[in-house]
């Protein structure tokens, strides 16, 4: 009876130090999870921005209809008005002067266009001596007013009320006499319309 041996072939070196083969798992495409409230702060934001904007549009709408709608107010209404405000002042005479004076210098601006509020006393009465818009008298009221007017601002002149309304008085005047003139209907009417042609026989 013969043995018989077992014979195993010997590995190569490179084939022991060989690591062992590597399984990996296959790549799982990733999962985006939805933030909730990022999307509710950007829903949010939209709506205030919308509701910001319409708002925004409906203003400046009502705001060119009134502009559309009220006419400009004219020079020797506006003077008026800041006349009249003037008298609320007549207690103070330093206010109350710079209040006329301010009134006048703005309705000329307006009525003639001189550059009176941005001039001195004496820059705006040399510009008014060159202008035929107004009378002579008109002219030399104008500088009294306005040197009535200075030396109660800048010098602390203290008037008495009675002066103070006499400036009042002289700044109405002006506006009264140099405000537009406007004919009435009855009159541009007739103006207007030719007179009739008489019926020949």
């Amino acid at each position: 009876m013969t043995n018989s041996t077992l014979i195993v072939p010997a590995q190569s070196p490179a084939a022991t130090n060989a690591a062992p083969p590597a399984f990996r798992d296959a790549i799982k495409p990733l999962i985006s999870i939805p933030n909730f409230w990022l999307w509710f702060f950007w829903i949010v934001g939209v709506l205030v921005l919308a509701v910001a904007g319409w708002f925004l549009w409906r203003y400046w709408r009502k705001r060119a209809a009134t502009l559309r709608m009220s006419p400009p107010v004219p020079p020797h209404v506006r003077a008026r008005r800041m006349l009249d405000h003037a008298l609320s002042l007549i207690s103070e005479p330093k206010p109350f002067s710079t209040a006329v004076s301010d009134a006048i210098r703005v309705y000329l601006e307006e009525r003639f266009q001189f550059h009176a509020p941005d001039r001195t006393t004496e820059e705006f009465l040399y510009e008014l001596q060159e202008s035929n818009l107004l009378t002579v008298e008109q002219k030399q009221s104008l500088a009294d007013f306005l040197a009535s007017c200075d030396l109660i601002k800048f010098a602390k002149y203290e008037p008495m009320e009675t002066e103070l309304r006499a400036l009042h008085a002289s700044a109405l005047r002006l506006v009264n006499e140099t405000e537009p003139r406007t004919l009435p209907a009855n009159t541009q009417s007739s103006v207007a319309a030719p007179p009739p042609i008489p019926a020949t026989k």
